[in-house]
């Protein structure tokens, strides 16, 4: 097989950032994509529904000419989030869902909850209307090893709230590892995952064999090879639990190559590229379209897009290492593979 047409697919999670890093990266994104979860942790954070608001309109104002991109916003769950304005919000489409941040677990989520009985109330009322929790699944105590964090998350935190909150619908976000596989794939229709291109090709000796490879570092942090191989076959295997959501994360060099660098993974460019690699190479590429087009829409109970995309298959694709931004260049993520698939048209 040397072509590929696919309906058009989404990104379920997306940082497209604010200012010059968000006109800059945001073409990468509308080039494939036909809608995408847009990450609430600005700084100051998108709390509001009036906030969710102004930041669609500043996303739609700096997509290309042309382009039905179509931005689908969530709101940043803190300890003061209001019912009553969120939902508002979801009532009149404006949201799609609301992200939960342990606070301190990534890039800008200092305002994230601390105490989860705050935010009990606020969840019984998403569970009641249907709206996704997506959660940042680790724990932030420091006595949890960082590669533990994200199973510790689901004993002690994911499990008891599902358990005490019967019908909220949660999707855990990138996950990394075997334990959290198993449990959305046991855990009923009420729950799914994302799972990132970049962990799908990347493990922690990528980020640490024979020096720091700081362009691989990510929040949750790749884990060893034998978690790798268990999401790609989820992603591959056919499981509507699991879709995509690249956690595309731009930061620039200047901010990742530095004694305390930033995490994250800026894939928007080559993703589509690295996923028909890797289900190419486990002989699913029939498996493609339900992970990245189709899987997705019918957990946020939206229709699949009427566009498609094709791929096709040929000599290695050479990406731009970078993207030039305002603020400084911005590195594209290197699968450390070749990628014989590109998007036509590109």
């Amino acid at each position: 097989m040397n072509t590929l047409t696919l309906r058009r697919p989404d990104d379920w999670h997306l940082h497209l950032r604010d200012g010059a890093m968000m006109r800059a990266v945001l073409p990468e994104t509308t080039r494939h994509f036909a809608r995408a979860i847009v990450m609430p942790n600005l700084v100051p954070p998108v709390v509001t529904g009036a906030d969710a608001a102004d930041y669609r309109d500043r996303i739609l104002a700096a997509k290309p000419s042309g382009s039905k991109f179509r931005p689908l916003m969530t709101l940043y769950l803190t300890e003061e989030t209001q019912v009553r304005d969120l939902r508002a919000a979801a009532e009149i489409g404006l949201i799609a869902a609301v992200k939960l941040y342990p606070a301190g677990a990534t890039t800008n989520s200092g305002s994230g909850v601390k105490d989860f009985a705050k935010v009990r109330r606020v969840l019984e009322n998403m569970a009641q209307i249907g709206l996704p929790l997506l959660v940042h699944g680790e724990v932030v105590d420091p006595d949890v090893d960082i590669f533990d964090r994200e199973a510790v998350f689901i004993d002690r935190i994911l499990d008891p709230i599902r358990r005490d909150i019967p019908g909220l619908r949660v999707v855990m976000e990138h996950v990394t590892t075997s334990d959290a596989i198993a449990y959305v794939t046991e855990g009923g229709p009420d729950l799914a995952a994302t799972i990132t291109a970049h962990h799908l090709v990347i493990n922690r000796n990528h980020i640490l064999s024979g020096g720091i490879r700081p362009h691989y570092y990510c929040l949750p942090v790749a884990k060893r090879e034998s978690h790798r191989r268990a999401l790609v076959d989820a992603a591959t295997g056919g499981d509507a639990s699991f879709f995509l959501g690249t956690d595309s994360a731009p930061h620039t060099d200047a901010a990742k190559l530095q004694p305390c660098g930033c995490a994250g993974c800026f894939t928007a460019p080559n993703a589509m590229s690295i996923l028909a690699e890797v289900f190419d190479m486990m002989g699913a590429l029939d498996r493609l379209e339900g992970f990245a087009s189709l899987n997705g829409p019918a957990f946020y109970r939206l229709p699949p897009n009427d566009g498609t995309i094709t791929l096709e298959k040929g000599d290695p694709v050479a990406y731009p290492d970078h993207v030039d931004t305002a603020d400084g260049p911005v590195t594209v993520f290197d699968p450390g593979m070749p990628l014989h698939w590109r998007v036509a048209g590109d």
